[in-house]
């Protein structure tokens, strides 16, 4: 399937902004199961500095900066991306949760050092004991690791709401974990914690989702938004993507965008601005299939 996203990002000063300087991440990955056969980032009014590297988690970062005088901003990023489906796993054959979190402790490998890190405290998610004890009838003796994140994923899906008037991203997760509502970046947080509570390695992936019409309706251009799940680290398989906001294994219809610990990690824009008082925000994301 070939998706067409385009992600657009506006802000309104009320005064001028006299100089900005801006970072990115709104290019979508490529390997595993998507290759971006597109990509375009425009920014208006235009930067006078423009580069793109890549971060430490390899998502493709751009930077750029205006010394201009301006009260607007607008960036649109317009991607074509080829997904994949993602082959179903026996979720029953995978290896026990407690010899996954005993190997991650001494296993020196490369690919097993780096999901190490996934396993500690980030910015959004420090462990304590009621994230612990919720996470705990999930992960039974002996149980196979992907079996015990798959109804982790399904209960979150059923014990929380999504609401997306009842969070704020500093928002904590102990309070995220005692209201119970939220957005897809809080359940993809609590996720994360239940599994890093457990001694486990998981971490926080952003991207969008091709969303579908209800019965009978036209879709709304604009009226998708970014989306964010997780991912569990499983040797000699890898990382498996987890979407508790949808209580499913992502697959074709979920484009990915950025990896990190948190979403400290993988902001789709932010900066630092001289001027411009307050401000208002617009952010509209479409996503269509496309011949």
């Amino acid at each position: 399937m070939k998706l067409k996203v385009v992600h657009r990002t506006s802000y309104r000063y009320v005064d001028t902004v006299t100089t900005s300087h801006h970072e990115a991440r709104l290019t979508p990955r490529d390997g595993f199961n998507q290759r971006t056969l597109s990509h375009e980032l425009m920014v208006y009014p235009a930067p006078e500095t423009f580069r793109r590297r890549f971060d430490y988690f390899g998502n493709r970062t751009a930077h750029f900066s205006l010394s201009e005088p301006h009260r607007t901003l607008d960036v649109i990023a317009e991607s074509l991306v080829e997904v994949n489906p993602v082959r179903q796993l026996a979720l029953e054959a995978s290896p026990s949760w407690e010899s996954v979190r005993d190997r991650l402790r001494n296993d020196r490998r490369r690919d097993a050092l780096d999901a190490f890190a996934m396993s500690l405290d980030s910015t959004h998610i420090e462990l304590f004991s009621d994230l612990t004890q919720y996470a705990q009838p999930s992960f039974t003796k002996g149980r196979p690791l992907l079996v015990a994140v798959r109804e982790l994923v399904s209960r979150i899906h059923s014990d929380f709401t999504y609401d997306a008037q009842a969070t704020a991203i500093s928002t904590p997760l102990d309070e995220l974990l005692r209201e119970r509502r939220g957005v897809c970046q809080d359940f993809a947080h609590v996720a994360i914690g239940c599994l890093r509570s457990q001694g486990l390695a998981a971490r926080y992936v952003s991207g969008y989702l091709l969303t579908h019409p209800p019965p009978g309706g036209q879709r709304l251009i604009g009226a998708d938004a970014s989306h964010a799940w997780f991912a569990a680290f499983v040797p000699e398989l890898g990382w498996i993507d987890f979407d508790p906001t949808n209580d499913l294994i992502p697959s074709d219809e979920h484009v990915t965008v950025a990896l990190g610990r948190d979403f400290a990690d993988v902001t789709p824009l932010r900066g630092v601005i001289l001027g411009g008082g307050q401000h208002q925000l617009e952010v509209s994301v479409d996503v269509a299939p496309t011949p």
